[in-house]
């Protein structure tokens, strides 16, 4: 059986994005209902079974995990989990998506756990704007929790901005500013139709995003990575800060496509952009003792990967599935 896992376009997967809850302490109106039926429990995968298929995915080639939700400082246990893949041989590096509300208490853990990066969502710095995008959220225990991240030791630090047309799209330079001030990267991201959420809001393009900040700072082009879909510029006058695009609208990324997710449920998604998955929390139950059979199917499905997805805002909804449930 092959080491590597390469899809159908030969496109090599070495990064895995591994969900450990659809739940989350916060509502955002770009991720989920206000209200939410959320999975019981025997529908989720254990955390023996998480780290089984992180085990998995390493032997097979895969070199960054990255945890997500949900919000996965919301599973119990998650310490020890982290603890537990971050030593598997072979994995470059454990990461981890979190929205900051719980990082005064679990950020110095994280680190001593071994989690590398963290990528810290941000969408406001207007309390009241930052309450309403998140609807329950608080916005001083983010920034508490960004501090937090800071002194724990975290490098590259970055935060994640989605940017929504009315909301807080003149918001781009003051989330800019506070990048720079505290010596962070930010990355700004175009609304994800999935589910039912943002199919009748205007698209805020990357595009328009960079235009905003070059009104203030001169930005420079880079080939830098850091393994997922973001491109990068550095500014010039700031070396210390990175100003990241994730434009799947705008400037579709997915002939460098590296990754697959994993949701909570255990479903095998191929592309965050289409319904083609694998149920592998069945074949973990179906195989508890014997892995090939499992990679036999991951194999299979690998050659189900589309070539690219077609997200559009408007017409009949394409993804019914809200991002809790996507795995970030």
């Amino acid at each position: 059986m092959s080491s590597t896992l390469i899809d159908g376009f030969g496109r090599k997967i070495d990064y895995v994005r591994l969900s450990v809850t659809d739940r989350c302490d916060f509502r955002c109106i770009y991720c989920m209902a206000e209200d939410m039926t959320f999975l019981p429990r025997q529908r989720i995968l254990t955390l023996e079974e998480i780290h089984r298929c992180a085990e998995l995915f390493v032997a097979n080639g895969v070199r960054k995990i990255r945890l997500t939700g949900g919000e996965p400082l919301t599973r119990k246990g998650i310490i020890g989990l982290c603890e537990k893949i971050s030593a598997i041989p072979g994995l470059d590096e454990l990461v981890m998506t979190t929205n900051g509300s719980q990082l005064v208490k679990y950020a110095q853990p994280l680190a001593d756990a071994g989690v590398k990066r963290l990528n810290i969502s941000l969408d406001s710095l207007c309390p009241a704007k930052f309450k309403a995008m998140t609807r329950v959220g608080d916005l001083q225990h983010v920034l508490d929790g960004i501090q937090a991240a800071r002194q724990a030791g975290f490098k590259n630090l970055k935060i994640n901005s989605v940017v929504i047309q009315g909301h807080n799209d003149d918001e781009i330079l003051a989330l800019t500013d506070y990048a720079i001030e505290n010596q962070l990267d930010i990355t700004f991201i175009e609304e994800m139709p999935l589910g039912h959420v943002g199919r009748a809001r205007e698209l805020f393009s990357s595009d328009q995003v960079r235009d905003s900040i070059a009104e203030r700072y001169s930005m420079l082009n880079s080939t830098e990575s850091s393994g997922g879909p973001a491109r990068y510029m550095r500014l010039k006058d700031y070396s210390q800060t990175r100003i990241g695009f994730i434009s799947p609208h705008s400037h579709n990324f997915c002939s460098t496509c590296n990754r697959i997710r994993l949701t909570v449920e255990g479903k095998l998604l191929l592309c965050l952009g289409n319904e083609h998955s694998l149920d592998l929390l069945a074949l973990l139950r179906r195989y508890p003792l014997s892995d090939e059979p499992i990679l036999a199917s991951i194999h299979k499905a690998l050659h189900n990967k589309p070539e690219q997805h077609h997200f559009s805002s408007d017409g009949e909804v394409q993804i019914v599935r809200f991002m809790n449930t996507s795995g970030g």
